[in-house]
């Protein structure tokens, strides 16, 4: 099926997902004898006519502008949120993006194409198998650990009878629907993550997050979750748990933080066609990390004041004064060293001598 073909494209970080083969619904009456150039033309031109100049996008949607002419639409979502998928689906359909890059690595790439059932099953069932897979895939303490965040997963899965990464998955589908659109995944592999999480940690700070983690039982609502809409939940309780721990911080937020900032300017580096348009669907917590990096406002110098060009000016002066003062005292003694030497006084007096005779 072309949505296996397409999963099996982004497994890679910076893969993509092929058109679907159909295409979209305009161009069932498209000859077949056309050829693939025009082909190509039409299909474009579609999508830039559906492409909005002014999109009407939720307000959890930052615009960006690269330094080389693209727009970047930055979703910021709430992992277990109905109204982060609503915005997703919205978004990408006005904006009719040429990239759309997604929080999740090759690893988690599964969850793109089971049903809502599944992964709600899935998220709620932590047992003997997922445990020796994690600890043979991370090794044992990270394993370990990875389940003890699986259970935070859980927690709230459980709580509000909604499996996580919903956003994700409308993201994938509503990409597929795109002529000539990409799908990256833009996370770090979670098991690097993971391993460098753990060795950030001294033994007794394993043992006190391992606890904390282990006795989680804070009633959820729905509720709670669109009130964190500026602050993911998930990334909020995260941030509360691991606040004690900075070097775990680094390793699983800021880290992260880079790494998917430095993956989405490398996807809108290689978009290709002309008025690019790329879409990226992350945590909320991550659109202040975006806009200051990809901002280009962020980028531009301003010019300097009329104070510190004075300031500079002052500075290469006494710069050039020193050097010149320099310059000739050296000179000067260098002189008085030459004449004081016997050759030299011998010479003078030579040519004294000289001149009196004329």
């Amino acid at each position: 099926p072309q949505e296996e073909r397409s999963i099996k494209a982004a497994a890679d970080p910076m893969s993509s997902s092929d058109v679907p083969e159909d295409g979209p619904k305009e161009t069932s009456s498209v000859s077949q004898s056309i050829s693939d150039a025009d082909a190509f033309k039409i299909l474009l031109e579609m999508k830039m006519k559906k492409r909005q100049k002014k999109p009407a996008l939720p307000s959890t949607v930052t615009e960006l502008d690269t330094e080389d002419g693209s727009k970047v639409y930055v979703v910021g979502t709430a992992h277990f949120s109905d109204s982060s998928k609503k915005d997703v689906v919205k978004t990408i359909q006005e904006v009719q993006p040429d990239v759309v890059v997604v929080e999740l690595c090759q690893y988690r790439v599964s969850m793109l194409k089971m049903d809502e059932k599944t992964l709600l099953k899935e998220a709620k069932e932590i047992n003997l198998e997922k445990l020796q897979q994690a600890i043979k895939q991370n090794g044992v303490m990270s394993g370990l650990m990875q389940m003890l965040l699986l259970k935070v997963s859980a927690h709230i899965t459980e709580q509000l009878g909604m499996a996580p990464g919903g956003e994700f998955r409308e993201a994938f589908k509503e990409a597929s629907k795109v002529p000539f659109c990409k799908f990256h995944l833009g996370d770090r592999p979670i098991p690097v993550t993971f391993k460098r999480a753990i060795a950030a940690l001294s033994f007794w700070q394993k043992v006190k997050l391992a606890w904390g983690l282990c006795f989680l039982s804070d009633p959820i609502s729905k509720d709670d979750v669109e009130k964190c809409k500026q602050k993911d939940l998930l990334e909020q309780m995260m941030a509360e748990m691991i606040g004690e721990f900075p070097d775990l911080h680094r390793t699983i937020v800021s880290e992260r933080d880079i790494y998917l900032t430095y993956m989405l300017k490398q996807a809108a580096k290689q978009i290709e066609l002309p008025r690019a348009s790329e879409t990226a669907c992350v945590g909320v917590g991550l659109v202040p990390m975006f806009t200051t990096v990809l901002c280009l406002s962020c980028r531009s110098v301003p010019p300097p004041s009329a104070s510190s060009k004075i300031f500079k000016f002052v500075i290469k002066a006494t710069v050039f004064g020193l050097m010149g003062y320099g310059c000739y005292r050296i000179g000067q003694r260098t002189v008085q060293f030459i004449l004081s030497m016997p050759a030299a006084q011998s010479y003078l007096q030579k040519l004294t001598e000289i001149r009196s005779q004329h």
